[in-house]
């Protein structure tokens, strides 16, 4: 572990395992994201991107309990590791330090 670099993509997913928490499993983290993004997730997209997470070490994941209501089958959920907290922060930080390069000027266009 040493590579903090995340795909876009794995950035939302990870950020979306941090909002949701304990909550933070596979239908939860897919329809998380198509609310609050407005964004279409195929769960072959998501399950490969939580995958690349886990073995990058910026999550973890464990099996709960097997419930009746999903015919004994039971929730992958996952977690954030202090890791994965060091990428976003990585991240977020990459992106300030842009945005504040922009000059004011940048996003002044002439219309005519």
């Amino acid at each position: 572990m040493g590579n903090l670099s995340l795909g876009e993509f794995e950035e939302v997913v990870l950020l979306t395992v941090a909002v949701l928490y304990k909550d933070a499993y596979g239908v939860a983290i897919k329809s998380d994201i198509e609310t609050r993004l407005n964004r279409n997730v195929s769960v072959g997209a998501m399950r490969t991107a939580l995958n690349r997470l886990e073995k990058k070490g910026f999550v973890t994941s464990e099996f709960g309990e097997a419930t009746k209501v999903r015919g004994g089958k039971r929730k992958r959920y996952f977690r954030v590791t202090p890791f994965g907290k060091k990428a976003l922060d990585d991240v977020m930080e990459s992106r300030k330090k842009l945005w504040s390069a922009i000059p004011s000027m940048a996003f002044k266009h002439n219309i005519s």
